[in-house]
């Protein structure tokens, strides 16, 4: 097992209060402070998130920096005045960086737009962290880690974090000395500096959440609205459900869908669907958008949904529960009349081709999963 000996030191210069100090706590007199670790770990042969924990004090910078160098990054320097996007180095491309905001969760476009003194807190940390995904592709190393958030968004943003991480096949380590987000970024290998025992291996399950869904009147979107990428209106006959997590006294999630009559098809389409940012990034829209699908399916119309969230158009590329509704949103050959189900493999393969240019952004999708009748039936749906 490999085996680190640390030493740091520095020349302490005797000053009067030094010596009054010494006196007070009869201390002896000194020259130097120094301080050792030795440090025994064993890296796992293939993983992709790692931690190091440990109290205020105890080690945890220093061991990163002796293991990671000038990999390990805190906070970056942002524009005082241009948005957060113009923020990233040159190099990165739109794309790229949509892709890494989306991906620790802050989802919301019209936050993107604002310099990053305007962004709470948490918005902060969500773009430092894919600030450093960009910057450092291969490893990144975060030091601080969810030190100046809220709790429920620590674990939230760690829980976003270690899908992405996951799903890009990259590595990744946090440092910091909150113990309640591990078992949200379930490691594959924990080092703590307050016991000294090194960990390999997924033995940490990230808890589940307990989400209740509610049917509420479109006067609560006014919460909502400011993190909507499109307009701030709403229809007021929409059909108006909102999520509560539990041990949140506030609604985190809202959906309305509203009736759309049509000449040859009528139904129902998702009008508005909206995560609050401290909660986004691990599913919980998704989940939220298809529950609700579920119960206006039972009313018998088509249900459909158009969108240009990148994470959401993921998902449902890849579930069984939507279709692409192809007719006027993408081009031969999947711009027929008919309805069909188009494979994530075909549409990822279309859109790195030469005519990727001629994609459009918004996605037309039809729900096709089971109805949920009992559900429809207690919120008055049908």
């Amino acid at each position: 097992m490999p085996c680190l000996d640390i030493v740091r030191n520095c020349e302490i210069i005797r000053t009067p209060r030094i010596i009054q100090i010494e006196g007070l706590f009869d201390l002896p007199a000194a020259k130097k402070s120094e301080r050792r670790w030795h440090v025994k770990f064993e890296w796992p042969s293939d993983w992709s998130i790692g931690v190091i924990v440990g109290p205020s004090g105890s080690g945890k910078s220093t061991l990163a920096r002796e293991l990671f160098g000038d990999r390990v990054t805190t906070r970056w320097d942002w524009p005082e005045d241009r948005s957060i996007l113009d923020g990233f180095p040159e190099e990165c491309t739109i794309t790229e960086i949509v892709d890494a905001l989306t991906s620790v969760g802050l989802s919301s476009p019209p936050t993107w737009l604002r310099p990053y003194r305007f962004l709470s807190v948490g918005e902060q940390f969500r773009v430092d962290v894919a600030r450093a995904l960009l910057v450092n592709r291969d490893l990144t190393v975060i030091d601080e880690f969810t030190s100046v958030v809220d709790r429920t968004v620590a674990k939230v943003a760690s829980a976003a974090l270690a899908k992405t991480i996951r799903r890009q096949r990259r590595q990744f380590v946090a440092i910091t000395c909150h113990y309640d987000i591990l078992e949200w970024l379930e490691p594959d290998w924990l080092y703590d500096l307050g016991t000294g025992s090194f960990q390999a291996g997924r033995c940490l399950q990230r808890p589940k959440l307990e989400l209740e869904l509610r049917r509420c009147d479109t006067g609560i979107w006014p919460l909502f609205a400011p993190y909507h990428y499109l307009s701030g209106n709403i229809l007021r006959h929409a059909k108006a459900f909102s999520l509560f997590l539990d041990g949140v006294h506030f609604p985190i999630g809202f959906v309305a869908w509203c009736y759309q009559p049509g000449k040859t098809r009528s139904g129902y389409r998702e009008h508005r669907l909206v995560v609050l940012p401290d909660y986004q990034g691990i599913g919980i829209g998704s989940r939220l958008s298809d529950t609700v699908a579920s119960i206006m399916a039972a009313t018998g119309y088509p249900c459909r949904a158009v969108t240009s969230h990148p994470g959401l158009i993921r998902h449902r590329l890849r579930s069984p529960y939507w279709i692409v509704r192809a007719k006027g949103r993408l081009p031969s050959p999947f711009g027929t009349k008919e309805r069909r189900r188009v494979s994530f493999k075909q549409i990822k393969g279309f859109i790195n081709s030469r005519r990727r240019s001629q994609v459009r952004s918004t996605w037309s999708f039809e729900y096709v999963g089971p109805a949920n009748y009992d559900a429809a039936k207690n919120f008055g749906i049908i």
